[in-house]
């Protein structure tokens, strides 16, 4: 029983590799083109006037369009080159937390069915809005921000072969991370669903899930993308919503929550050699999370049960 269930986990590892990788590979290799091309500084360009308006200087702009563009370890990088005060670094983490990856995340959250435009208007939504926030009722942090050991530098690659070989190797090494990462994931969630640990699992998790709007079989989801992030739980998630029979309208509250609130260990404990405040960078991602699921939640409720109304009275 346990060599046919981690069987079956690996070619659902594969299998899920093969499809996230398809999203993965072309986008990271893309984006790391677009490095040595004058896109990415056109890019900064045209936002660094906004970034007033939110408490940031233009430079600021470079650690929000890699982290869009890329991830949250290229944008420490660019953030750890840059002169900012304990205020602006904040700021930054809290808006890259809402909203970093953007473009693979995006088509993970896609292939589990949840629509583009909401993805697209609440992430970095969030992000602009949270930090607009901050700006305006947080006042201290004007403090130089000292940033530890930690060394921002990277090696830049020379000739445009140089370039197309390191972008090759960023989206190789980018699918052999998630594979690391997925398949032994997907081996163990096999073996938990056939010894239906899974099955108490979401009884435990149920009345949370149902706080929130959500039914009991949402709680794989939920717990893959709090543990793991959106784009290496993705193989859990897209498994259990083809598995379980998520529905649509759940599927789109726990990404709700998901996109405000996910590897939350991780994304949090990441900014810690950073020098600012963790603890309000939690609860702030968390309390959001919270807050816009119960929203959305509630609205779509009394919208489905005003429609049932008007259905009766036709």
């Amino acid at each position: 029983m346990l060599f046919d269930s981690l069987k079956r986990g690996l070619l659902s590892g594969l299998k899920t590799t093969w499809t996230l990788g398809k999203v993965i590979f072309p986008v990271t290799l893309i984006v790391s083109i677009l490095q040595y091309t004058p896109v990415l500084p056109w890019v900064i360009k045209l936002i660094s006037p906004l970034m007033k308006l939110i408490g940031l200087s233009g430079d600021a702009a470079i650690p929000l369009v890699l982290g869009n563009f890329l991830n949250l370890y290229a944008a420490i990088g660019a953030i750890l080159t840059l002169d900012l005060t304990v205020k602006e670094v904040f700021i930054l983490a809290v808006m890259l937390s809402f909203s970093h990856n953007l473009f693979i995340e995006s088509g993970v959250a896609m292939r589990a069915g949840v629509k583009l435009w909401i993805v697209l208007i609440t992430r970095p939504g969030l992000a602009v809005v949270s930090a607009a926030v901050i700006h305006l009722v947080w006042h201290g942090g004007g403090q130089e921000a000292k940033y530890g050991l930690l060394n921002g530098t990277a090696e830049q690659a020379a000739g445009w072969m140089g370039m197309i070989l390191q972008s090759l190797e960023k989206a190789g090494l980018g699918i052999l991370q998630m594979a690391m990462i997925v398949i032994p994931l997907m081996m163990v969630i096999q073996l938990l669903k056939d010894i239906k640990w899974l099955n108490k699992f979401s009884r435990t998790m149920a009345p949370i899930t149902k706080s929130l709007g959500m039914q009991e079989n949402t709680s794989t989801t939920m717990a893959a993308g709090l543990l793991f992030g959106l784009a290496y739980g993705a193989g859990v998630m897209i498994q259990a919503v083809e598995d379980e029979g998520v529905s649509q309208k759940d599927i789109t509250l726990a990404f709700l929550f998901l996109m405000a609130c996910h590897a939350v260990v991780e994304d949090t404990l990441i900014f810690v050699p950073l020098g600012i405040p963790i603890l309000p960078l939690f609860l702030i991602r968390l309390g959001t999370a919270i807050a816009l699921t119960l929203i959305v939640g509630t609205i779509w409720k009394r919208t489905g049960t005003l429609r049932r109304k008007e259905a009766m009275y036709d």
